[in-house]
């Protein structure tokens, strides 16, 4: 088939939950995946038997995630120890005195942060931090590794909207594993990036790097930087969408996963905050659920940095700061398993959204149908569930809503009147 109903593009969270509920209605759909699998930014690699999740990995709101009910459906199980950034950290480099002055110095940044929200003019979340506070380089870091931005960049409307009940938990066998379920029995074709949508006719021409397909709607899960970058063309021009999209970047979060020799001498599901009175640091989760491994966590700017020299970068930086925690001979104990690099991937440019300064708007516009034939989705989509896999779902859901209303009165493609 060449023409359908509906074309998908992208086949992550977003694109896989609208492409499973069109089919639901009983539309024809295709989806079209740039990459060689589904998922997108949910990816799960089994490495020396261990499933790592090298996109998201936190279930967040888990209690009112649909990805927690979707993982007991499908026989996965679920890990509700609390995160560790919910726990102490280790002393080593972080006393415990200052984890208890660190924590009050937050919270009352956070204060400020959500007061300032309410006001009309949008700013940056650094104007917040307290003149000489000892611990905005620590809050710093922490925006960094949260919301893949430093807080000169973070827009205190588009942070007070996010949503979160504090609950965390994990797919033991991956959260990427998990979403890559969402594509049974869909018809998907990967390594087929879409490079134009034409909507000037009857119905879509897409033009892929397989072919052309032809559609009556289309929804697009690209995120916003790919867009802004013009790797998928729609005509005639949007520019409100393109906008849009450039209020909307990505931020950007890495991974290094670390193999550790003699790990019994690492306390397990604990975290280790490399260096507290700097914002260029990272945050390391020792042994999750048990395993011989480190899982370092960079965002920001230093991540930005780090991807620039290569993995690595990424190594070295992280020994310094483990040595510095437990002595040098871990230096020798600790070896490389997998880092990302997500702001080089050309189908993400990056980890999750956060709305430039002034940009909180965007959200709302980007999931705005066009003409009813195009509606955008993903996780920059939504406003309040942005930078999460559950945000994603629901903006794919919403996408399929609005196509299915729009479509399922009529004669489907393919079909004799």
């Amino acid at each position: 088939m060449t023409e359908f109903d509906v074309i998908v593009v992208g086949a992550g969270a977003a694109g896989l939950t609208a492409a499973a509920d069109i089919a639901a209605a009983g539309l024809t759909v295709r989806v079209l995946e740039a990459r060689e699998r589904p998922g997108g930014r949910a990816v799960t690699r089994t490495i020396d038997g261990l499933p790592l999740d090298l996109g998201c990995g936190w279930l967040h709101s888990a209690p009112e995630n649909e990805w927690a009910a979707l993982a007991s459906a499908r026989g996965f199980a679920l890990d509700r120890v609390p995160a560790p950034w919910q726990r102490p950290a280790v002393t080593a480099t972080f006393p415990a005195v200052d984890q208890d002055a660190f924590a009050a110095a937050a919270e009352a940044f956070w204060e400020r942060v959500e007061a300032a929200a309410k006001a009309p003019e949008d700013r940056p979340a650094a104007d917040l931090l307290g003149p000489g506070d000892r611990w905005s380089p620590l809050i710093d870091a922490v925006s960094t590794w949260a919301n893949g931005v430093a807080l000169a960049d973070l827009s205190v409307h588009d942070f007070a909207r996010y949503h979160d009940t504090g609950d965390n938990w994990r797919v033991t066998a991956g959260y990427g594993a998990l979403v890559a379920t969402q594509a049974a029995g869909l018809d998907i074709a990967t390594r087929c990036p879409v490079h134009a949508i034409d909507r000037s006719g009857r119905l879509l021409r897409v033009e892929t790097a397989r072919g052309r397909l032809t559609a009556r709607a289309a929804v697009v899960t690209v995120p916003p930087p790919v867009l802004v970058a013009g790797a998928l063309r729609i005509s005639p021009d949007l520019p409100e969408v393109l906008a849009a999209a450039e209020n909307l970047p990505l931020g950007l979060a890495d991974k290094l996963f670390l193999r550790v020799d003699r790990p019994e001498e690492l306390p397990p599901e604990t975290r280790l905050v490399g260096t507290p009175d700097r914002r260029d640091t990272g945050n390391y989760h020792l042994r999750p659920f048990g395993r011989p491994l480190i899982e370092g966590f960079f965002g920001g700017p230093l991540a930005h940095a780090l991807e620039t020299e290569g993995e690595a970068a990424f190594l070295a930086f992280a020994r310094d700061e483990l040595a510095a925690a437990f002595g040098t001979e871990i230096r020798k104990r600790v070896h490389l398993v997998a880092a990302t690099a997500w702001g080089r991937d050309p189908w993400a440019l990056g980890s999750y959204s956060a709305a430039r300064v002034g940009g909180a708007e965007a959200r709302a516009v980007l999931a705005t149908p066009v003409d009813s034939r195009i509606v955008f989705a993903g996780e920059a989509c939504s406003v309040a569930d942005f930078s999460t896999a559950h945000g994603a779902l629901r903006s794919g859901r919403d996408a399929a809503a609005r196509i299915v209303a729009a479509l399922a009165p009529q004669t489907p493609a393919g079909r004799a009147d």
